[in-house]
Parts: structure tokens; C-alpha cells; sequence
């Protein structure tokens, strides 16, 4: 019988073409409309490593300014000190933990016709690649030692290394950065994360570094640094070395803790440092360390704007009009064919057949919406990516989950638009209808 009403349904929309075209392009318009904010919230709010966002943990601590009463509402600052960071990285409390910061640097092709170019760069630790898990096409990240005896090592995204090396295994190449050469131990494999919830602060949905090198690296030989750097008080002193020693924020700190157990030894371990640089003069505000798993520390950072959330909200009521539309399409319909209903009535056709007949018709209708609404949301995707430029790139992609999302809610909201018309119809007096006949 499925297939029968399937067949009535389709011939019935051919049957008065304009009305089933205004119905789709109702339904259509919503779709799109609603599915081209849904899928920007989608990505933006999408947990980027979920198999173990739970044991990763942002770090803060509160060293700021007393008297500053502008932070939100007091909330210890988004970076760390040097000497704050150093300090935790050399007690060695967490399962892995990193110190990094956002760089850029200039890599100086071999050949001699190539110009030299700037790269974005990330300062980090030989804990960075197992802690995210970063895929490798050839080699690995470097190890311990390299931190610790400021081996200059490398590791290249693989574009980079198709740029530099035409995509060959470069591991034990070398490459010149800043006018100093580095050996590649690593080539990354395509890694995107979205948001690039490792650091939120420097651009939440940047692409990902394209070179990776040593923190301790950058640090001996003053690399520049591209982050967000904030100072609440003035360097005791001139130079890099009063830089490193003063209350300037500019790190960001990642602790691998795999149980609550370990959480909570580790939150311990903060809160008795603190204390004992309290004692030396530092951290004048009350104590308020934090540690913010991968969502908590996106939520907290307000990675999806406010305004997404608005225009998420307008979508969706953007798509009740078009379908209260729809509603009023279908009645028209449906109360048109009162001649047909009431001769199948005559004939022995229940209300629970008719019913199914025209909901499935409905149904039929909301798909082509659908398929329709899709084509208008990857144009609307596509006009935000052109207007806002590579700032969205990583957003405007439409995955399997947003496609069969919208051709369900199609449907789904078809069916439901269809449900008053259907019932006004199967409420028909066979009688009536034929008299008229």
C-alpha cells in the first residue's frame, strides 16, 4: 500500500504543478535559511577531539591586578606568565602538560630561484603531538631531550612540506628559519580541528600552525611572537630577560589529567603554588586558579558569538512562517480535492487510508523541499564565505549530518504542516460531496 499512495501522492502533485511549487520553494526557503545557520553553529560549537575532551584541561591562574575591575566578572586572565609557566612545567605534576605561543617566522627555500616566505608558527613541547593527537604522514614529533638541549627540530604541516619538498618524505631534511637551519623529524598529516580549540585566544578558528618548533627554542634566540601578550604592571628593567621575568601574560597551558583523581591532585598542586608565590609577593587577588576541560574552555571563551545564536533563533522562526505558508498551501489543496475524497469515501476508502494517502503526499512534498533547501543553504554558506572571506572558510562546509538533518526536517515539518490540512480533508461528508456530483 506504500508504494500505491506513493504513486498517488506524485501524481496528485503533478496534478496542479504552480500549487506544489510554491509549496517546495515555501518549505525550501525555510530550509535553507534555518540550515545555514544550524550548520555555522554546528561546526562552531562541535566538540573538535571528543575522544578526549574530558582529560584535557586549560590552566589559569590569577595573577592579575587588584585594582583592575574591568576583567569579566573575575575571571582569572586567559594566559600565563614565563615564569608561571616554566614553573609548572618543571614540577612535571600532570600526565603530559605544554606551554606554547603563536609565532611567525620566514622559511628560506633551498632553490635558488625560490623567495623566502613567512610562516605561521607554533612554540611548543614534545608533549604538544601525543597530548592532540596530531596525525603523522612521515616521522614523528621530537622527543624530551630536544626541550631540555635546544636541539633546533622541526616539524612541518604537509602542506608546507609539499611547498618546501614536493610532498617527499623531508624527516632528517633541513629547512632554514630566520636565517638558522632545523632538521624535520615530523610531517603532519592533514590535521584541521574545529574550533582549533587549542588556542581559542589567538583565533578560534584559524587554520592550524603550518611549522612547529621547540618553546625553549624560541625563547634562546628571541623568536617574535604573533599572540596576544597583556601586561598589568611595568617591566622591572629593559630587555627580553625583564620581559621573561615580569607579570606579562602571553602563554597558553595545557594539562593531560585522565582521572578526577588526577584533576584534583593537580588543582591541589596550583592552589599550594600559588600560595607559595604569595608568600614572595606575587598573585595579590584572592585565590582563583581554574582548569577548564576542551567544551567548558570554548563556552568560556564564548567560541559561538552571541549573534550566532540570535540568527539561529530568527532561522527557526523564519522556517514556523514558511510553514504556517505551507499549512494554508495544503488546506487549499487538500479542500480541492473534496470531490475525489468523498467519491473514495463512497466507495469504501476509511479516513485512517485517506489519511496515510495524503500525509505521505505531504511527506513527498517536504522532500523535494528539502533537496531544494539544500541547494539554497550551499548558497547561503558560500555568500558567507564570500563575504566574510577565510576568516569563516572552516565553517561553511555541508558534512552528511547536516545534509540528511535537513531533508529530515523537511519532512518532518512537512508532515507536521500537513497534519490540519489532512484532517480537514478526511473530515468530508461522502454525502455532500456527491450531490454535488
Amino acid at each position: 500500500m506504500f508504494s500505491y499512495y506513493l504513486k498517488l501522492g506524485w501524481l496528485s502533485i503533478r496534478r496542479n504543478p504552480l500549487l506544489s511549487i510554491l509549496m517546495i520553494t515555501a518549505i525550501a526557503v525555510g530550509i535553507g535559511a534555518c540550515m545555514t545557520t544550524v550548520t555555522v553553529n554546528y561546526i562552531m560549537s562541535g566538540n573538535p577531539i571528543p575522544q578526549k575532551s574530558d582529560q584535557l584541561f586549560y590552566v589559569q591562574l590569577d595573577n592579575w591586578d587588584p585594582n583592575d575591575q574591568d576583567d569579566d566578572a573575575g575571571e582569572p586572565p586567559e594566559q600565563l606568565t614565563y615564569i608561571d609557566a616554566m614553573a609548572l612545567m618543571e614540577s612535571g605534576k600532570a600526565f603530559r602538560q605544554i606551554a606554547s605561543n603563536r609565532s611567525g617566522l620566514v622559511l628560506e627555500p633551498q632553490g635558488e630561484d625560490e623567495r623566502p616566505f613567512s610562516v605561521d608558527t607554533r612554540n611548543t613541547w614534545a608533549d604538544f603531538f601525543p597530548m592532540f593527537d596530531l596525525p603523522f604522514l612521515y616521522g614523528s614529533g621530537w622527543d624530551d631531550s630536544a626541550d631540555q638541549y635546544l636541539e633546533r627540530v622541526v616539524v612541518l604541516s604537509k602542506e608546507i612540506n609539499e611547498r618546501v619538498f614536493g610532498g617527499e618524505d623531508s624527516v632528517g631534511r633541513n629547512v632554514r628559519l630566520n636565517g638558522m637551519d632545523y632538521r624535520v623529524v615530523g610531517v603532519l598529516d592533514e590535521f584541521l580541528p574545529v574550533p582549533r580549540f587549542y588556542d581559542v585566544t589567538n583565533g578560534a578558528f584559524d587554520e592550524p600552525e603550518e611549522i612547529f618548533i621547540p618553546f625553549n627554542i624560541a625563547v634562546e634566540y628571541q623568536l617574535p611572537r604573533n599572540g596576544n601578550t597583556s601586561c598589568w604592571k611595568p617591566l622591572d628593567g629593559d630587555g627580553f630577560e625583564a620581559f621573561l621575568n615580569s607579570e606579562c601574560i602571553w602563554i597558553q597551558f595545557w594539562a593531560e589529567l585522565r582521572n578526577q583523581d588526577e584533576k584534583q591532585e593537580y588543582m591541589a598542586f596550583l592552589d599550594a603554588y600559588v600560595e607559595q608565590q604569595k608568600e614572595l609577593g606575587r598573585f595579590p587577588r584572592p585565590l582563583n586558579n581554574q582548569l577548564s576541560d576542551v567544551m567548558e574552555w570554548m563556552e568560556n571563551q564564548e567560541v559561538v558569538a552571541d549573534d550566532a545564536q540570535v540568527m539561529l533563533g530568527l532561522s527557526l522562526l523564519f522556517l514556523v512562517v514558511c510553514l504556517l505558508n505551507t499549512i494554508g498551501l495544503l488546506l487549499a489543496k487538500f479542500l480541492g480535492k473534496s470531490g475525489d475524497i468523498g467519491l473514495r469515501r463512497a466507495l469504501g476508502a476509511s479516513r485512517s487510508s485517506l489519511f496515510k494517502q495524503h500525509m505521505i503526499e505531504a511527506g513527498l512534498i517536504g522532500l523535494g523541499g528539502g533537496i531544494f533547501g539544500l541547494v539554497l543553504a550551499w548558497l547561503g554558506l558560500r555568500g558567507i564565505e564570500m563575504l566574510f572571506g577565510d576568516f569563516v572558510e572552516n565553517l561553511v562546509g555541508l558534512d552528511w549530518v547536516m545534509v540528511l538533518t535537513a531533508i529530515g526536517l523537511a519532512i518532518v515539518s512537512a508532515l507536521l504542516a500537513g497534519l490540519y490540512p489532512t484532517w480537514r480533508a478526511c473530515r468530508i461528508a461522502p454525502a455532500s460531496q456527491l450531490k454535488t456530483q
